[in-house]
């Protein structure tokens, strides 16, 4: 296996950076442009959406794929997107130059060498160089080894260890006349705390031994040190002996005291901390601005690590030092929090947002706002939000549990997962604003949004231009309990006081008796059979001709046998596809005929005419106005009956607020 080196990757991007300035233009041949543009993007290493073309000759189907012209095209990259290729794939270069330049920076060191005397012997340590740096010259080391003292010094060794060092180590070349009288001296000092041990040594004399490690161990010894013993510092004192001041080569073993136990986090317990997101260009989401930490219930939010035991040291002599253990501490833990079966780790009891305040880990299930907007940015929360003012529009709102705003939602998304939804001032969804409600809808009005809602819908003024859905009632019980202009379904019935609009000016839409989601699936399977049913007859076509082509020429092309083999595969496809859906549908239908809800339609005061009313399949269009009366199904006909109330069984309004 090649070793990959930086110097390999610096060439290799050095490459890249050329390619990348040579290549941006490419002409491609293909039988559509969208193949050409693929494969363009595939040359030029790059999102078909950041290319651009020129068309130099327009390619054409030709009839029945005979006479098949090919496109061809020049395509080249968005000069923005090359030129930031190009600064892109240069800082990487540059970078990994730099990276091999500091990796080549090692220092030159010319080898050294020691020469010592030791009893009646000459010992030499030779260090080798290190990088470009200079061997130690052998001349020179066998004279400077070579005293008036000298009787014996084996030259032929000291070229060789010269060359090849001596690992660290002193070795014999050569023996001195030895004179006892002038050997170095050396005394042992340890302190009273006997956590240090220095040596003084004097200098020896002409024919005298100098210090050896031997000597200073042997010496330490004598006086009673068994921790501690600092041989680097003896070697160190061996190579570069310091006379006449104290050197210290023993300390003792000191005790560790254990760390403390500590709480580590798994979310972020500064909200100064909290950033907004950045897009892949560097810009910054204002509407995104992460401010909520949601999480689930059983989640782990932080572990107590544990305090950990001293470790004891010794004093040169070995006593005994102690050493502290950690200290404990208690795991902050607040509401809606608890410990998991270790013991140490916290988990979150139930879903919402996490917090680390007044010294505890906490998680509230319950958000509040004074409005959503800039200020917030988009919120989504893990439980209830209440926003005491307006949703701006713009501004998304998502929580699994209750919402409740006081003031008005405007051009904006707004999502209870499995909660109900509270709009004390109403909706203006400006043609696009949603809401999906995971139980029930209460609001002053609904004008010109989307709202689906899993069971009643109760408003308490007016629904306008507004496309509305409830699994179970739409109740309008307010004073004007007004529908004027829209669609709204309703599985059980839809109660209002004022249906439609005088005149018959604006279309209002109103259908009961059925599953809203159902009825919805069925129109686009309904859409999707209709397609199908479309291309089959294409595909039929084609095989009809090619089929013909085949018998006048016995054999067809290559390009056209395979057509007309695709074709074939294709009418199985469809023909599976259409009996997928077809029973889909069915059991839709089956599903809406078992229903057991009537549907009904009630307005305690005008109908308006032009209102049209679904019950089931069967449409009522009012021709004439009409007042206080229930619309019902009996015999497969829509009749009509006096005013029933609205039913409110299983209604039951937020706490707080009523219409």
């Amino acid at each position: 296996m090649a070793i990959v080196t930086l110097e390999t990757v610096r060439k290799d991007m050095k490459t890249q950076l050329d390619l990348d300035n040579s290549i941006h233009v490419v002409e491609v041949n293909a039988d559509t442009l969208d193949e050409c543009l693929a494969d363009a993007s595939t040359q030029l290493e790059t999102k078909i959406a950041a290319l651009e073309y020129e068309i130099l000759e327009r390619g054409s189907d030709g009839f029945l794929g005979l006479a098949k012209k090919p496109w061809k095209v020049r395509i080249y990259q968005n000069a923005e997107i090359v030129a930031a290729k190009k600064k892109k794939s240069a800082r990487l270069a540059q970078s990994v130059d730099e990276e091999v330049e500091e990796e080549n920076k090692i220092v030159d060191k010319d080898g050294l060498y020691y020469i010592r005397h030791f009893g009646e012997e000459i010992l030499v340590k030779v260090i080798l160089p290190v990088g470009e740096g200079k061997n130690v010259d052998a001349k020179e080391l066998i004279a400077d080894a070579r005293r008036s003292d000298t009787l014996d010094l084996d030259e032929s060794l000291l070229k060789k260890i010269a060359k090849s060092g001596t690992d660290g180590k002193y070795e014999i070349v050569g023996k001195y006349r030895h004179v006892k009288a002038g050997d170095a001296s050396l005394a042992i000092d340890i302190s009273k705390d006997e956590l240090v041990a220095t040596v003084t040594a004097m200098a020896p004399a002409m024919g005298g031994a100098e210090i050896s490690a031997d000597m200073i161990r042997r010496a330490l010894d004598t006086q009673g040190v068994v921790a501690g013993v600092e041989d680097d510092k003896i070697n160190d004192f061996v190579d570069n002996p310091v006379y006449g001041t104290p050197y210290e080569v023993a300390h003792a073993i000191m005790p560790k005291d254990g760390r403390d136990a500590y709480i580590q986090y798994n979310f972020e317990t500064d909200s100064s901390k909290f950033r907004a997101k950045e897009t892949e260009d560097g810009k910054v989401n204002f509407k995104e601005l992460n401010q909520i930490q949601n999480v689930v219930k059983g989640q782990p939010l932080a572990v107590k690590m544990p305090p950990e035991k001293g470790k004891s040291g010794k004093t040169l002599t070995g006593r005994y030092l102690e050493a502290r253990n950690g200290k404990d501490i208690k795991i902050p833990l607040g509401q809606n929090v608890e410990l998991d079966k270790d013991g140490v780790t916290v988990i979150a009891a139930i879903a919402g947002r996490v917090m680390f305040e007044d010294g505890r880990i906490k998680v509230e299930p319950v958000i509040e706002y004074d409005s959503i907007g800039i200020k917030t940015g988009n919120i989504e929360f893990l439980g209830s939000v209440i926003v005491k003012g307006n949703v701006d529009d713009g501004y998304d709102l998502k929580a699994t549990g209750n919402i409740e705003i006081g003031g008005t939602v405007g051009k904006s998304r707004i999502v209870s997962e499995r909660g109900n939804i509270i709009v004390a001032r109403g909706i203006f969804g400006h043609d696009e604003g949603f809401v999906k409600c995971g139980k029930s809808l209460w609001a002053k009005f609904i004008q010109s949004a989307k709202v689906e809602v899993e069971e009643f819908c109760i408003i308490s003024d007016s629904i306008m231009n507004s496309e509305v859905s409830a699994m179970k009632r739409i109740i309008l019980n307010g004073k004007k309990a007004q529908i004027t202009g829209g669609h709204l379904f309703a599985t059980e019935e839809i109660a209002a006081k004022n249906i439609g609009s005088p005149g018959g000016g604006t279309e209002t839409i109103l259908e009961v008796g059925f599953d809203p989601r159902l009825k919805h699936r069925l129109e686009e399977l309904q859409d999707k059979q209709n397609a199908l049913v479309k291309e089959l007859e294409e595909v039929e076509n084609n095989v009809l001709s090619l089929e013909n082509i085949k018998k006048q020429r016995r054999v067809l092309p290559p390009d056209k046998q395979k057509s007309l083999d695709e074709c074939y595969a294709r009418k199985d496809q469809i023909a599976d596809e259409t009996e997928e859906i077809t029973g889909e549908m069915n059991q839709i239908q089956e599903k809406l005929r078992e229903m057991k809800q009537i549907g009904k339609v009630k307005a305690s005061g005008n109908v308006y005419s032009g209102v049209k009313i679904y019950i089931r399949d069967t449409l009522q269009e009012v021709r004439n106005d009409m007042k206080s009366l229930t619309f019902f199904m009996e015999g497969g006909f829509v009749r009509t009956t006096k005013y029933e109330e609205p039913d409110m069984t299983g209604v039951e309004a937020p706490e707080g607020y009523s219409t």
